[in-house]
């Protein structure tokens, strides 16, 4: 058993006020779980064995959640970023071949090992920001060896880092140019011979699509979503980043986990969403870095009741980003998120997006210990600084 004492501990309870923040806290662990997380008066007796570590008033929190990433991925688009930056727009770049299918190149010429080796730099950057858990998609292999390719390599990266990895299968991302631009024969592939095998394989945790013009149609990424739940696989959209076309309802209507990106999400969605128990993964890195200028209707969302977590969304084209501490920043700053709801958008309501929140995203008996020590004065420091890293100490599943 050990004992984390004297430290504020912001809990993040979803019974608790704010931040479920307590003054001189403390969290006990065993086995890798919290036995108990509240003030140092009520800790239960029978502790002066435990091992015991003086945080010195530090700030504990739970460890943070990145659930929306493209991690595994090959080279980079550095040049894509050259030509929006002389004016081309995301479509624009897309068409002219660029986009997600040049990733899609890079990915099927790499081996799985090098996979691995260029996703670790990436990963290493969240784990040093406190990151103990990351959601990890394909779809940049677009078919069936690749994407298992990817999701192995995926896999792996648990195994080469103290972290735990959820795992996305994203066949439906985009077109290959081998479909000749048939996007039915793409879906057919997917739903029939893509989601089984990698379904039986245990590769992936939860399925995923693109529902925009440059993408999917509602129609085609539902018969995805029939697959998948068919197959017990529970299911994630991106949806309404460039157009309204009703994605966030429709993954509501399948009780999706999140719908993602948003920034066109309207009304209707955002009650189904709300009523679905579907999160809104916010993803500010990619809002600033294409330069968007429609933000995702956040007040809508508060309105509703619809749970609102933050992610990186790292990936080579539109946000390579591996900082959650930015992300928040990014959130309060372009989207008018509060300090609660950005930290509750990297730990309790990430969890949630990814179906994790009965083991981890908040400091509750029962959950893994997996906690994030930091030296600050006042929560409000972690979403307010830029380019400061202030982590004291990272735990995972008590280590």
């Amino acid at each position: 058993m050990k004992v984390w004492r004297n430290a504020r501990v912001a809990t993040l309870a979803p019974d608790a006020s704010g931040l479920g923040l307590v003054d001189d806290g403390a969290v006990v662990v065993e086995s890798g779980r919290i036995v108990f997380a509240g003030a140092q008066a009520d800790m239960p007796t029978g502790l002066e064995a435990a091992e015991t570590v003086d945080c010195e008033g530090r700030l504990i929190t739970p460890g943070l959640i990145d659930c929306h990433t493209h991690l595994v991925h090959a080279g980079n688009r550095a040049n894509e970023f050259e030509m929006r930056l002389a004016g081309s727009s995301y479509e624009e770049v897309a068409r002219a071949g660029g986009g997600i299918v040049s990733s899609v190149r890079a990915l099927r010429a790499a081996s799985e090992d090098e996979l691995v080796a260029q996703s670790l730099p990436r990963l290493d950057a969240l784990i040093a920001e406190g990151v103990t858990t990351i959601e990890v998609k394909s779809g940049y292999g677009l078919d069936l060896d690749n994407e298992v390719k990817s999701l192995r390599a995926a896999r792996r990266l648990s195994s080469e880092r103290s972290v735990t990895v959820s795992t996305t299968f994203l066949g439906a991302h985009a077109l290959p140019p081998e479909m000749d631009g048939d996007k039915d024969r793409y879906i057919e592939a997917v739903v029939h011979e893509m989601l089984p095998a990698i379904a039986e394989a245990g590769l992936a945790d939860a399925a995923d699509g693109f529902c925009e013009g440059i993408a999917f149609s509602p129609e085609q990424i539902a018969r995805v979503f029939d697959a998948a739940t068919a197959l017990g696989l529970p299911v994630k959209l991106h949806a309404d980043q460039l157009s309204d076309l009703g994605g966030a309802g429709l993954a509501a209507r399948y009780g999706a986990l999140s719908a993602d990106h948003l920034e066109y999400t309207g009304e209707a969605s955002a009650r189904a969403m709300a009523d679905a128990g579907t999160v809104a993964v916010l993803l500010p890195g990619a809002f600033y870095f294409i330069r968007e200028e429609k933000r995702p209707p956040v007040d809508l969302f508060r309105r509703h009741g619809v749970k609102m977590a933050l992610a990186t969304d790292c990936n080579p084209g539109t946000s390579p980003l591996t900082s959650l501490l930015l992300t928040m920043n990014m959130g309060a700053t372009f989207f008018r998120m509060t300090v609660d709801e950005c930290l509750a958008g990297v730990t309790r309501e990430a969890a949630r997006a990814l179906g994790l929140l009965g083991e981890t995203g908040t400091l509750e008996a029962g959950k893994w210990a997996d906690l994030a020590i930091w030296d600050v004065e006042r929560p409000a420091e972690l979403v307010y600084r830029i380019g400061f890293n202030p982590l004291h100490a990272r735990i995972w599943r008590g280590q």
